[in-house]
């Protein structure tokens, strides 16, 4: 990877029965192979360990990067994480140490992320899908939750 371009970590979310992507978890793959087909970022790194479902959430945002036609050079997972947190810190030390990141997740969730990322000495910005790609119930239970989740992160429980 050119070292003047980032690298996309797509933070993971839910695989449904037989591998599926859940929702959430195509919305920001497709946001970031956007940004690798605009020249925004060199490599996109699939983040995200097995959930309830397998295969991990890393393989499934790898396949999606795939079939959407990110070239396999460009692709790379950490597939161990189970929470935001180990998903940054797990994918940083993948990573070369001067290593740009565009954090790829939902709004709601970005701001915890970017917060995370200044705690662990990640550089890093944020992107994503808009607000209107997601849906009132999805924000509803999802907003409430970050917000507890960013005061948390704030006073470092997690």
């Amino acid at each position: 990877m050119p070292a003047n371009r980032p690298t996309a970590l797509i933070l993971g979310a839910a695989v449904w029965p037989g591998g599926l992507p859940s929702p959430t978890l195509r919305r920001r793959v497709a946001h970031g192979v956007a940004l690798y087909e605009a020249g925004v970022v060199g490599t996109i790194m699939g983040c995200g360990g097995l959930g309830r479902h397998g295969p991990s959430e890393a393989e499934v945002i790898a396949r999606l990067c795939r079939e959407a036609g990110v070239p396999d050079r460009a692709i790379r997972f950490e597939d161990r994480s189970t929470s935001t947190r180990e998903n940054l810190v797990n994918a940083q030390a993948l990573l070369s140490p001067d290593t740009p990141v565009v954090i790829v997740t939902d709004p709601y969730h970005r701001p915890r992320a970017r917060l995370i990322a200044r705690q662990i000495g990640l550089r890093a910005t944020s992107s994503g899908p808009g607000w209107h790609q997601i849906g009132p119930r999805q924000l509803l239970r999802n907003i409430p939750r970050e917000a507890l989740a960013v005061a948390a992160v704030l006073v470092r429980l997690r």
